[in-house]
């Protein structure tokens, strides 16, 4: 709290942190965006044990449980900071997984971005915050979020699905009657399909949550993290928006030839 007292906008002496590049700094202002601070949320995750049959394709829900509350622990800490420095959003958010040698099954869930505030309400006259009243997060860059604000779109929130899956394996009859040949292991495709569908699913009911009209940027990853070469989790992410006018069309550069020499 006394660290983002001395970011306080407006107060004698105050300066303002950021992670953006130079270029990404004069594109969020463009805009009509200041940059606060820095803000971040950490949460340490001990992750508890998960039972389940070898043989068998399924979702092992306590990991997918423990996987998806740290990041949204450490998420809401980032935004609770952006709130207490009265920002309007959060803009180049990364969220990271670091594993710590405290123990094997304990990491470190990271959320950082830089928080802004608008020099002007949004089209309308409405709040520039998501329908929970919470400073808006996007993992967009500097460049993609100008590109987005000219465009007519607002970011409302980053939005994200987990799902850890256990791959069956393969009985020892289907790896031998497989040897040599090219051939589909369909237990391996379809699970493989499932659990990222999963992931996908939880990430566009949040989504809808916020009464977005669509989400951009999306990136689906797999991470296999230290549970064996059968468990995978897929993690889902990428920013809610919803439209500020009708039209969604923006400047078209134009060429400028000097007379001069």
């Amino acid at each position: 709290m006394r660290r983002l007292a001395a970011l306080e906008p407006g107060k004698a002496g105050s300066i303002f942190t950021s992670d953006l590049s130079v270029n990404e700094f004069l594109l969020v202002r463009e805009v009509g965006f200041r940059p606060i601070g820095l803000v971040l949320g950490s949460s340490i995750y001990h992750v508890g044990i998960q039972l389940g049959r070898w043989n068998k394709n399924q979702e092992l829900e306590t990991l997918s449980q423990a996987m998806y509350h740290a990041r949204e622990l450490a998420m809401t800490r980032m935004e609770a900071e952006a709130a207490q420095l009265g920002a309007d959003g959060i803009v180049g958010v990364r969220l990271s997984v670091e594993a710590r040698e405290f123990g094997n099954d304990i990491a470190e869930f990271i959320a950082i971005g830089t928080a802004v505030k608008s020099d002007h309400p949004a089209p309308g006259g409405t709040a520039w915050r998501n329908n929970k009243g919470q400073p808006f997060t996007s993992d967009l860059s500097g460049q993609d979020f100008w590109t987005l604000i000219r465009a007519g779109y607002a970011p409302l929130g980053m939005v994200m699905g987990t799902c850890v899956y256990h791959i069956a394996h393969q009985r020892m009859g289907s790896t031998f009657s497989n040897f040599g040949k090219n051939v589909e292991i369909e237990k391996f495709t379809q699970a493989l399909y499932d659990a990222r569908e999963l992931a996908m699913a939880r990430m566009q009911a949040e989504a809808e949550e916020l009464d977005a009209e669509g989400v951009v940027g999306v990136q689906l990853n797999a991470h296999n993290h230290r549970w064996g070469g059968h468990t995978t989790e897929f993690f889902s992410i990428g920013t809610a928006v919803r439209p500020l006018r009708s039209d969604h069309e923006i400047e078209r550069p134009t060429m400028v030839l000097s007379l001069d020499g």
